[in-house]
């Protein structure tokens, strides 16, 4: 039987206690999720004045979040990995790597798109 104390609205407060823990966390632990969000920070304000569709304004912006989120996730792995044991192991290196290679496509995928977006603009 579930307990009876966490459901509802007391449910939806808790997720967003431990949500904010853990960007809490990501920034006090983890350098390039630091990097990331300032950037996505500075890039925001670009977005949202750059004379360009209401489409290109949304894609520019969430790919800015795709980012932030893989990068959350890349380092929930390598915490993960982490925890589990200090010994090198090739499942170990491999797990890092993929999750790694994520936050690269996502970079990307960003690029890619704020190129695309803007370039035309410059000419």
């Amino acid at each position: 039987m579930k307990p009876t104390n966490n459901q509802g609205l007391k449910r939806i407060i808790r997720a967003t206690g431990f949500s904010m823990q853990g960007l809490f966390a990501a920034w006090k632990h983890e350098a390039a999720f630091r990097q990331e969000l300032i950037l996505a920070l500075l890039m925001l304000p670009v977005a949202l004045m750059v004379n360009v569709s209401i489409t290109e304004k949304l894609l520019m912006i969430f790919t800015l979040f795709l980012v932030l989120i893989v990068e959350l996730l890349n380092s929930a792995v390598e915490a993960v990995v982490d925890r589990v044991s200090d010994e090198i192991h090739p499942l170990s290196g491999r797990a890092k790597d993929i999750a790694s290679a994520a936050v690269f496509l996502s970079l990307c995928l960003c690029g890619l798109t704020w190129g695309l977006v803007l370039l035309p603009l410059l000419f």
